[in-house]
């Protein structure tokens, strides 16, 4: 790590030194490293650094290595920066506190605070209700502090397969009906009555857990942006479940997220009105996301029946 970014972080956290610690993760397409910073001389005993350097040469395990995908990337890790600098959210909906933040040329660096430290040092790669329906708290309390919020700095749409964002992948699917349906589709759901300010990519792994698995923060703000909060609740849900326990489960816990979320709004919000609002999106959020797959990997594991059975309701409807 240069001496500049590494003199950053001193002075953020008034260190005295500093050791670079563990590569935690390469980011998406290489295009840089999370790494952990261990410090001496100050109250905090470690970082998180996001170091982003763009690669001459992207690899993209779907082989979508293009000039638009690139510029998209380059737009994600502005947003995150704004988002982290700019944002703030509270207990009910933590996220890793921004101690600075950086660009140079093409590397930026974001230094956050460790949630491993303050209680946060579980991952999952699988998880029962308990935990699920500590990421459902999360996103109802975060949907709801952001309800109505313009997403200034952000994306216009969050989520990082906004149709808008998408041609070449909607160009690639084979699914006629759903490809001459999604324009509708997205119209549809960005003209919600009700909106917030979504994650854009709430799957599992960007949830930190607590020992318990009862409490939760949440990391990637690269997608974040303006939406129905239905499509947060949608990607998390599918990250989470096969299909068979998602025609099993899906409707328990979407109880579960709209009695959180009505806990969690303001007493003026005609909470009535957004629940059958967005109870209605959510097979449209769901075709919206299967629509993308459908174009960037069709043989994904979550193209599944549970999927079909969805997009089939929805352009069902689409033809009334």
């Amino acid at each position: 790590m240069k001496q500049e970014y590494q003199d950053l972080v001193l002075q953020a956290c008034g260190a005295s030194s500093l050791r670079v610690g563990a590569k935690i993760q390469t980011l998406w397409s290489g295009y840089g490293e999370i790494v952990r910073l261990h410090l001496e001389g100050c109250d905090r005993p470690s970082v998180v650094v996001k170091h982003v350097k763009f690669p001459e040469e992207a690899e993209h395990p779907g082989g979508w290595n293009t000039d638009r995908s690139h510029r998209r990337k380059v737009r994600s890790y502005q947003v995150e920066t704004h988002w982290y600098q700019n944002y703030s959210t509270n207990q009910s909906c933590r996220i890793p506190a921004c101690l600075a933040a950086c660009s140079h040329g093409d590397e930026m660096l974001i230094v956050l605070e460790d949630l491993d430290v303050v209680g946060y040092d579980q991952r999952r790669t699988s998880v029962k209700d308990r935990e699920i329906k500590a990421c459902l708290s999360w996103l109802a309390h975060f949907h709801a502090l952001f309800l109505g919020a313009a997403p200034e700095g952000l994306w216009p749409v969050g989520t990082y397969w906004h149709l808008e964002t998408r041609p070449d992948e909607l160009e690639a699917m084979d699914d006629a009906n759903l490809k001459a349906a999604a324009g509708n589709i997205d119209r549809i759901l960005n003209e919600c009555r009700f909106k917030t300010v979504v994650h854009g990519d709430a799957k599992l792994a960007n949830f930190c857990f607590s020992q318990s698995g009862q409490d939760v923060a949440a990391v990637d703000f690269q997608y974040v942006g303006g939406g129905c909060g239905m499509k947060d609740v949608v990607y998390l849900l599918g990250s989470c479940m096969e299909e068979r326990e998602c025609e099993k489960r899906v409707p328990g816990l979407l109880d579960f997220y709209f009695t959180e979320l009505k806990r969690s709004v303001k007493k003026d919000v005609d909470f009535a009105a957004l629940e059958e609002e967005w109870r209605e999106m959510f097979a449209f959020a769901w075709t919206d996301f299967h629509r993308f797959l459908l174009g960037w990997m069709p043989g994904h594991r979550k193209i599944n029946r549970y999927s079909k059975q969805l997009t089939k309701e929805v352009l069902n409807k689409l033809r009334l």
